[in-house]
């Protein structure tokens, strides 16, 4: 085994030295060795607490596995961080309001670092979990979860309390004692004194020891459901706390043939889309009245409002009713308490179409609305999407809260009193912020927006009030920053089209210069001259500007052939100025363009980055607006770069998978051949949070599913299709594809062809898989494209 292992180093190694020493063609080999051809750059950038140490994980050695690394400013070279050092290093915590001390998890223990002389001290010490360490209102106690429920340690006592009794014993329902029973037992009691007598020594001694017994928190059973989000209120009298009932739907079982054992095994794997969902409850347990109370939802604005699509499945004679009779099920985030115990909380309806943010009463767990937002398609976008809410929080004044919103169709920051209900714009335009926050003093918000246009990412300064967004970042491309605890300093990810992700670092300034800390490509890497992506935009058939990534050859092959590549994910943006995650396929992109091809990458409706009308552009119709821009991006390939309309292909994993299957089967006259990578081929089948979204269920909105399956187009097949698809997709199920074959087989098409990848899950992982993959591609266009 290890003359193997030192065999396989070599081959990579001699590769990569091979093409250090020459300027050769890339190769299909070369490329889908991905991060060991372009070189690991760094990842998980965070700073150390005297904020002049950046950390990031890094691999410039091509070691087995990524390490942890740090600089230190200003001057400092990158180098590794010892195991023993990030032992004792602090975890993700929360900071006392005077930034003087921070509390953190370490080993399931909690621990209190004095920021201004770095001592440490551990406050548990058990085999138990401690998780969620907070600081109390007043800053002088601790709050932690343990065992599902919360715990309070006093630094002036030392002394740790539980504040909450939260149990999961199953409650029983007590039998009623039968009617002859009791009558006995009243008989006996009549009869005899002896009996009676005992019955007050018992009753007196109860009374006593109850009048002894120490305060506990009442018990709180929570049977079978499960209790998570235990937050106190900055006085500790109120304890918030969630409840959620499992749906336990049926999962899909994902059959793994190549095992170290011999034996087939089955790997559990997701439900489907429609499945039953897991429902909420949120509580608030007051500690002085010692007493619980659950949230009522009934009063929400539009709870009972049924979504706009239902309309079109109402027969008969009785109107349509557009209101259900029971309330719609939501999820709820944890709470956002301010410095003087006011509490907020975001609601999402569980059919997506809802977002509300609400105030409650502590005291009766009544709620005041202090904003909806309402998307007839699914709520989304920046800041907004994920379980219940997104970027939100309380203004230094206790009377504001600001939060981020879809409400002029781009993701931006808005201030709303809790008193008044006044709401108020902090930003607007046809762009996004895609990351907020507030200043330690309140001041000012820094943010992650893309003010400068969709395909640049930059870092800016907002006064709290309000007004223009102070630009502090100013390499073009993409710029992930992370603010130094101090907020004095930016640690920097940055890449540009042609240039993978470096780690930079600069003051907090307009201005300032950004200087470079690692150097991360490969010798190999650099020998080739990687081309800068034009970003065009060409007019859809609806009149729509698309943007696309176009890469042209200098001398085009003669049959003057192109490529449409179609990203993955739906959601994600793959037109802009930075290195792309889909980097194996740039690089591709460039292999192709070096013979002859034309390339094209469209954002197609759907993708991130242009606001809430792109981002719902395929709501009930995946493969309507979407696969319209790839037709009309061929179109314009043939109208303005005289590539050949009879020799265009496409190909694209995962929904540029589904997007390819939809191509072929309604617009075979448009392309000639196409290659799907791990293609969701029934929407039916995927997941839940994803696809309900999009096409709500499929037992609701059965339109939605047929025309958005590319199963059921699947007789208008002309073309050339090659699938592709790993076994162990736990994502995609392998199933998928097998079900699209056998419906080809049914329908006797003869022009297509499958390929499996018996250990590969979603992403592949393996070179050789990687290489077979794009191998079988290249050699689809080469024999039917020119």
């Amino acid at each position: 085994m290890k003359k193997i292992t030192t065999t396989l180093f070599c081959g990579v190694f001699c590769l990569l030295m091979a093409q250090a020493q020459s300027p050769a063609a890339l190769s299909i080999d070369q490329i889908m060795l991905g991060d060991r051809f372009t070189g690991f750059s760094p990842e998980n950038v965070f700073w150390g607490e005297d904020n002049k140490t950046i950390y990031f994980s890094w691999n410039p050695t091509m070691d087995t596995l990524s390490s942890l690394y740090k600089v230190v400013l200003p001057n400092g070279k990158p180098e590794k961080v010892s195991l023993d050092e990030q032992r004792k290093m602090p975890g993700n915590g929360e900071y006392s309001k005077d930034y003087r001390r921070k509390v953190f998890g370490r080993n399931g223990d909690v621990f209190l670092l004095d920021l201004t002389t770095g001592k440490e001290q551990q406050i548990t010490n058990t085999f138990d979990n401690e998780g969620s360490p907070r600081f109390t209102g007043d800053g002088k106690g601790l709050t932690w979860v343990s065992n599902n429920n919360l715990y309070h340690w006093d630094s002036a006592t030392g002394s740790i309390a539980q504040l909450t009794n939260f149990r999961n014993t199953p409650s029983r329902p007590s039998a009623k004692p039968l009617e002859y029973e009791t009558w006995l037992k009243e008989d006996q009691m009549d009869m005899f004194e002896v009996l009676r007598w005992r019955k007050g020594q018992r009753d007196i001694r109860e009374r006593q020891n109850k009048a002894l017994e120490v305060k506990r928190p009442r018990e709180i059973n929570y049977g079978t459901k499960f209790v998570s989000g235990l937050q106190a209120s900055p006085d500790l009298r109120f304890v918030t706390f969630r409840y959620t009932k499992r749906a336990e739907p049926k999962s899909t079982d994902v059959p793994n043939y190549v095992t170290e054992s011999g034996y087939t095994t089955d790997l559990t794997a997701r439900s489907k889309v429609g499945t039953p969902q897991d429902t909420y409850e949120f509580g608030i347990y007051d500690r002085t009245r010692d007493t619980f109370y659950m949230v009522d939802t009934k009063k929400l604005e539009g709870i009972y409002d049924k979504p706009a699509f239902l309309k079109e499945y109402h027969k008969g004679e009785k109107p349509y009713n557009p209101k259900y009779d029971k309330p719609r099920e939501v999820s709820f985030t944890n709470v956002s308490f301010s410095d003087d115990g006011k509490a907020v909380i975001s609601l999402r309806a569980q059919d997506n179409k809802d977002r509300w943010i609400v105030l409650i009463d502590l005291l009766t767990g009544q709620l005041k609305q202090l904003d909806r937002q309402h998307d007839d398609a699914w709520i989304g976008g920046p800041g907004v999407s994920g379980f219940g809410g997104g970027g939100i929080g309380w203004l230094p004044d206790n009377e504001h809260l600001w939060y981020q919103s879809e409400e002029t169709g781009f993701s931006h920051i808005y201030t709303v009193n809790v008193k008044t209900g006044v709401k108020k714009a902090l930003t607007i335009g046809n762009f996004e912020i895609l990351e907020s926050n507030l200043s330690r003093d309140g001041k000012f918000f820094f943010v992650t927006a893309s003010a400068d246009g969709p395909h640049e990412r930059h870092f800016y300064r907002l006064p709290v009030a309000g007004g223009k967004l102070e630009k502090i970042t100013s390499l073009k491309g993409g710029n992930e920053a992370v603010l130094s605890p101090d907020e004095s300093t930016l640690a920097i990810r940055y890449s540009f089209g042609n240039k993978p992700w470096e780690l930079y670092w600069m003051p907090n300034q307009a201005g300032a210069i950004a200087q470079q800390v690692t150097s991360s490509t490969t010798a190999a890497f650099k020998t080739y001259p990687w081309r800068v992506p034009e970003i065009v935009w060409f007019t859809a058939r609806d009149g729509v500007k698309v943007p696309a990534r176009l890469y042209k050859p200098s001398k085009p092959a003669p049959s003057r052939p192109a490529v449409i590549f179609v990203h993955g994910a739906g959601y994600l943006q793959n037109v802009h100025n930075w290195w792309s995650s889909y980097s194996r396929e740039y690089m591709f992109h460039n292999f192709l363009v070096d013979r002859g091809y034309t390339v094209l990458d469209v954002d197609y409706r759907g993708s991130a980055g242009y606001g809430r009308d792109w981002r719902t552009g395929i709501y009930r119709h995946m493969g309507g607006k979407d696969l319209d821009d790839q037709v009309d991006g061929a179109k314009y390939l043939v109208s303005t770069h005289k590539v050949n309309a009879q020799n265009i292909g496409i190909y694209g994993g995962s929904y540029g998978g589904f997007i390819t299957l939809m191509a072929l089967f309604n617009a075979p006259e448009t392309f000639k051949s196409g290659a799907g990578l791990r293609s969701v081929t029934d929407w039916a089948h995927y997941n839940h949070g994803y696809t309900a979204n999009i096409l709500n269920t499929p037992v609701e909105d059965s339109i939605a599913y047929r025309r958005s399956s590319p199963i059921y187009f699947a007789e208008g097949l002309k073309g050339n299709l090659l699938m592709l698809h790993g076994m162990v997709d736990v994502n995609v199920h392998f199933q998928d594809v097998v079900r699209l074959s056998q419906r080809l087989i049914e329908l006797k098409k003869d022009k297509w062809d499958l390929a499996v990848f018996p250990l590969e899950d979603h992403g592949f992982i393996e070179p050789s898989s990687w290489s077979d993959e794009y191998k079988r591609i290249f050699k689809l266009f080469e024999e039917t494209l020119k």
